[in-house]
């Protein structure tokens, strides 16, 4: 069976990228995990992997071609002379690339609402079940003629002015606002904390480890993991009228490279101690600082961490990230007051789930 290469999301804000290299051309025999073609966008580099052992079909790019994410790049079979399936490309809806093959009971769902396999977003190297029903689900929600309707276009200013296309990093942006605005009933809440406990903690955790620079920040993120353990709404979104809880908690942390603004996510955290944690965020914060990340490692928050605190800054309120239910805002004032925020979905979580986390996250575990 043909099996699909789909372009990949190089950064949370990109919904287009540039094909710089290709490796293979059609008939080239591949191996599971070969580097096939590489994709960029903002001097971030992305390497694109076949997923599976086979022989180029077709490829659907040329090296300098401007990409959008989520659509077929390469179609891989069994034999030379498999016939390229005819499907179109079909752009992620959720903000990651879409995956190889199906499980069986995914492969089973897919043929009784008669789906292909390309239409489903996901975030692993398989299309789920999961993924698979959530995809029915959001799509009969849209379909429902209760559902609010879209917000209309804007209108022209009646002020002179003249219309530019934006970025790719802008539109990737601009989709994520829209859905925290047209699909989440955000909130915020905040709280002042005192950091001594965190600055202790943090200081003893360095010396022990012999860490050069204060892993505070990393530390309070691991909290938040621990957290979402224990309380899975915090790991959650909603599809359709039900809650969906999330098996592993990808831990998303923002990291500004230049003007470029990443949310690393660090996957299956709650899978990871303390220090092992603590090195994963260090590493991906490195390669997001050079602008070389690997596609699983900017896409599929489960739930967020944000920090302004190097600006000096009294308050931010974090946009909340596609099919998440809360991100961690946390700022230092030049004054030095400390507060500890949450952008937070009202339809999962109420004011009193998000002032207990934010309550338990203002100290290290063991000061609790």
């Amino acid at each position: 069976m043909a099996v699909s290469i789909h372009t990949p999301r190089v950064n949370n804000n990109d919904d287009q990228v540039k094909l710089v290299t290709l490796k293979v051309t059609t008939g080239d025999a591949v191996t599971g995990g070969q580097i096939v073609a590489e994709v960029e966008t903002d001097k971030a580099i992305v390497e694109v992997e076949s997923p599976c052992d086979g022989f180029v079909l077709d490829v659907l790019g040329s090296v300098d071609d401007v990409l959008t994410v989520g659509n077929i790049l390469i179609w891989v079979g069994d034999r030379r002379d498999e016939p390229v399936p005819n499907t179109p490309a079909s752009p992620s809806t959720s903000g990651e690339s879409a995956a190889g093959t199906p499980t069986a009971k995914a492969r089973q769902l897919l043929r009784e609402h008669n789906l292909d396999a390309s239409t489903i977003p996901s975030s692993g190297e398989r299309i789920t079940a999961e993924e698979v029903e959530r995809f029915i689900a959001s799509r009969a929600s849209v379909g429902n003629k209760n559902s609010t309707p879209s917000r209309p276009t804007e209108k022209m200013p009646d002020v002179p002015g003249q219309l530019s296309d934006l970025r790719s990093e802008e539109r990737g942006m601009l989709a994520t606002v829209t859905w925290h605005r047209d699909v989440a009933v955000a909130g915020y809440i905040e709280l002042e904390y005192d950091p001594v406990s965190w600055v202790t903690y943090a200081k003893a955790f360095a010396e022990q480890h012999k860490l050069l620079l204060s892993p505070m920040l990393s530390l309070m993120a691991y909290r938040l993991v621990i957290l979402a353990q224990e309380s899975p709404m915090l790991n959650a979104t909603i599809v359709g009228n039900q809650r969906y809880e999330y098996t592993n908690i990808n831990l998303g942390f923002t990291v500004q490279a230049g003007e470029t603004l990443y949310l690393t996510v660090v996957r299956g955290a709650e899978g990871l101690d303390d220090i092992g944690f603590v090195n994963a965020m260090g590493d991906v914060q490195r390669r997001a600082a050079v602008h070389k990340l690997g596609p699983q490692e900017v896409q599929g928050a489960t739930v967020s961490f944000s920090s302004m605190a190097r600006w000096k800054v009294s308050r931010h309120i974090p946009i909340l990230s596609p099919n998440t239910a809360i991100m961690i805002a946390h700022a230092v004032s030049a004054e030095g007051r400390c507060v500890l925020g949450a952008s937070y979905d009202h339809r999962v979580l109420n004011g009193f789930h998000v002032v207990s986390a934010l309550r338990k996250l203002s100290k290290p575990q063991n000061s609790q």
